[in-house]
C-alpha cells in the first residue's frame, strides 16, 4: 500500500495593524527583539470592528508557547506580521460593538475566540464573527480564555485530519501541556481508548485527564507500551517523533505540530501522517463549548497573572512544561 502524507496548509498567527481611533490599555510591541520589547501602555489605540468583525472588551487572554517568538521576529516574513503589534492569540470577553453584517452576536454576549490577527493582550481585541463563540456557560472568563487556540489545535489534528473514531487507540505526546490536555479529553470524549506521556510530577494529571494509560518518558520508553495504536498526535518531534513511527500500525496516522513528517518513513510503515497548524473556527469552538458545558471537556490553567506580567508568562509557556495554559488576567469578571 502506497503511504500518503498530507501537509495542512492552514493559516497560523499574523497580528493586526493599529490603525484604530480611541485608546486602551495593551501590552504593544514597537520593534523585533526578547521579552524587553514588550512595553505596557495605558494610551494605545483602541481598534473599531469591520462590517465582518466584532468588538470585544477582553476580561482574559491566555498565552502559548509560540507567542515568545513572535516578537522576535523570527517568523516575520512566515507569519506576515508587522509593526507595531499587539501580541494574544486566546481571547475571552463581553461584545462591546458589532460591525454592520454581524449577525451571531450582540452587545453584551460573552465570548471567546482565537484572533488570528492577535490583540488579545489589550483592553479591547476585534474578531471576525467567523472565529468567535459563546463562552461556554460553565466556565469563567479565565478558564475560557485558556481553551480556544490549544483546543482548536487537538481538534483540527485528531478529528478533522486523522478522523479519530470511537474504539481506536491514540498516543499523545506531551499530554499534561496546553494541546495536550485537551487532546486526552476530546479524544476519551470521541470513545478512543489514550495513551499519554508526561514527566514523574504529571502522571497523576494524565489520569485525571481521562488517560487510560499514563507512560512516565523519563522511566519508561513508550513504544514499549503503545504498540498498534491507529494515531499519534506529536507535539514534541525530534526523536520522540523519529521513534513514533513504528508503534502505529499499518494504515494508522501521525499528525505533528512541531515538525515535517519523514515520507520515507510513512512508507516503510505503511502509514500517512500530516503536519498540523491551526486555524480559527468558531463553529468548533461552539463544539468545544458543548463538551465542557457536559463537563466532558476541562480547562486547564496553570496560573492567572495581571496583564502587566504579559512577559514572565510567555517566557513560562515557551518552557514547555507548564501544565495546561498560563492566563492573563486584562480586567476584572462581571458575572
Amino acid at each position: 500500500m502506497k503511504a500518503k502524507i498530507i501537509f495542512v496548509t492552514v493559516a497560523w498567527i499574523v497580528t493586526a495593524p493599529l490603525a484604530y481611533s480611541a485608546t486602551m490599555k495593551a501590552i504593544v510591541v514597537h520593534e523585533y527583539g526578547g521579552p524587553e520589547v514588550l512595553k505596557y501602555e495605558e494610551n494605545a489605540p483602541r481598534p473599531e470592528p469591520k462590517d465582518n468583525q466584532v468588538l470585544v472588551r477582553v476580561i482574559a487572554a491566555a498565552v502559548n508557547p509560540i507567542d515568545a517568538a513572535i516578537h522576535t521576529g523570527k517568523y516575520a516574513k512566515v507569519f506576515g506580521t508587522t509593526l507595531p503589534l499587539v501580541p494574544g492569540y486566546d481571547i475571552a470577553g463581553v461584545v462591546e460593538k458589532t460591525g454592520a453584517k454581524v449577525t451571531q452576536f450582540k452587545p453584551g454576549d460573552a465570548v471567546y475566540a482565537y484572533p488570528m490577527w492577535g490583540g488579545g493582550c489589550a483592553e479591547y481585541d476585534v474578531v471576525d464573527e467567523a472565529e468567535t463563540a459563546l463562552k461556554p456557560k460553565s466556565t469563567t472568563f479565565a478558564e475560557a480564555a485558556a481553551v480556544p487556540l490549544a483546543a482548536l489545535t487537538a481538534w483540527q489534528a485528531l478529528i478533522d485530519v486523522a478522523k479519530l473514531s470511537a474504539g481506536q487507540t491514540v498516543l499523545i505526546h506531551g499530554g499534561s501541556g496546553g494541546v495536550g490536555s485537551f487532546a486526552i479529553q476530546i479524544a476519551k470524549a470521541r470513545g478512543a481508548k489514550v495513551i499519554a506521556t508526561a514527566s514523574t510530577r504529571n502522571q497523576d494529571l494524565l489520569k485525571q485527564l481521562g488517560a487510560d494509560m499514563a507512560v512516565d518518558y523519563t522511566k519508561q520508553k513508550f513504544e514499549d507500551v503503545a504498540k498498534d495504536v491507529d494515531v499519534v498526535l506529536d507535539s514534541v518531534g525530534k526523536d520522540t517523533l523519529a521513534r513514533s513511527y513504528g508503534v502505529v500500525k499499518k494504515g494508522g496516522f501521525i499528525a505533528t505540530l512541531v515538525s515535517r513528517l519523514d515520507q520515507t518513513e510513512l512508507d516503510k510503515h505503511g502509514i500517512h501522517g500530516a503536519s498540523i497548524s491551526v486555524k480559527p473556527n468558531g463553529a468548533e469552538l461552539t463544539e468545544i463549548a458543548k463538551l465542557i458545558d457536559e463537563k466532558k471537556v476541562k480547562p486547564l490553567v496553570s496560573e492567572v497573572l495581571p496583564l502587566t506580567d504579559t512577559a514572565k508568562a510567555q517566557e513560562q509557556a515557551a518552557t514547555h512544561h507548564t501544565r495546561g495554559k498560563i492566563v492573563l488576567r486584562v480586567a476584572d469578571e462581571k458575572k
